[in-house]
């Protein structure tokens, strides 16, 4: 009877050590689970032209800035779900976008909404600013 106490205590000290370990893993970092890792940064942006709830113009020119990301193809840019067409220039380890609001858009609020995908999700970025157009 002891042999069978003893016994399952040592199996359940085993078992509740080996998941402790095991948990140790998920969360807080950044590498990928199933043996491999990849780390990565998300995508972020900043620098918003003109700011954010500013008045402007139909048609107005916008700009930001893109970190960690690696092609300028991974950048998307709408405005009230209209795609808009963007234009990239690489400045050291980040991207300066430019593009203008849709013809279309006038007296109304739109929100300048960007995402960046990449090959690792978690490392995809969104963003976006608010601006009010005139007429």
């Amino acid at each position: 009877m002891q042999k069978t106490i003893l016994a399952l205590s040592i199996f359940v000290f085993a078992t509740t050590s080996h998941a402790a370990m095991d948990h140790s893993s998920h969360g807080g970092g950044m590498s990928g689970g199933g043996g491999g890792s990849s780390t990565c940064e998300k995508a972020r942006f900043d620098k918003f032209q003109p700011e954010n709830l500013a008045n402007v113009a139909p048609e107005s020119e916008f700009s930001f800035t893109a970190f960690n990301v690696q092609k300028p193809e991974q950048i998307e840019v709408s405005v009230k779900s209209h795609p808009v067409q963007i234009t990239t220039e690489a400045r050291g380890d980040l991207y300066r976008v430019t593009g203008k609001l849709p013809a279309e858009l006038k007296n109304t609020t739109a929100r300048i909404s960007i995402k960046a995908t990449t090959k690792v999700e978690k490392c995809n970025g969104e963003g976006g600013w608010l601006v009010t157009i005139g007429e």
